[in-house]
């Protein structure tokens, strides 16, 4: 495992892992979200984004942390490990809540600067949605570069734990 991609809806604990993943493995740590977002929360543009993410990703040894499924044909041929969180939505709103109530008005690590923990309703449509709008995308990209990789799927935190435990 050198080059490591995690995948899920947000707030599932896939920064969690990447962090404690990159101290395990001593491999970098790429949040994306830390360089998507720009101050104010001000989304980076598609192309630029596209050109800045092979960028980052043209090394041989790092996790990758982020969702951001329109761009999974520049992180998943790359990868060697796809780690897939696959949790119940209310897993997710959990872990969003938990993120809120810890860092509620100031940047978190893994975000850009300017960016302070807040609960927007967009986001929460969006956790909401995922399962029926952006997971069938996520595991059709990853099916189809699934060959010559590892795979794994977490459906729960136990999975997490187990994967963490067996390294």
């Amino acid at each position: 495992m050198r080059r490591i991609a995690l995948i899920g809806c947000p707030g599932a604990g896939k920064t969690t892992l990447a962090r404690a993943l990159g101290d395990q493995l001593d491999l970098p740590v790429i949040h994306l979200d830390r360089h998507f977002w720009k101050p104010g929360w001000v989304e980076t543009p598609r192309e630029p984004w596209q050109k800045h993410q092979k960028k980052l990703l043209s090394g041989d040894r790092w996790i990758v942390d982020g969702g951001y499924h329109a761009t999974l044909d520049i992180r998943l041929p790359r990868a060697d490990t796809v780690l897939c969180f696959d949790f119940p939505r209310w897993r997710s709103y959990w872990g969003v809540a938990r993120r809120w109530m810890q860092h509620h008005g100031q940047t978190r690590p893994d975000l850009g600067e300017g960016c302070p923990e807040r609960l927007d309703p967009e986001f929460l449509r969006y956790i909401w949605n995922f399962p029926r709008d952006i997971r069938p995308k996520v595991f059709d990209k990853v099916a189809q570069y699934r060959d010559g990789k590892r795979v794994e799927v977490f459906r729960a935190p136990l999975d997490v734990r187990r994967f963490v435990a067996a390294l």
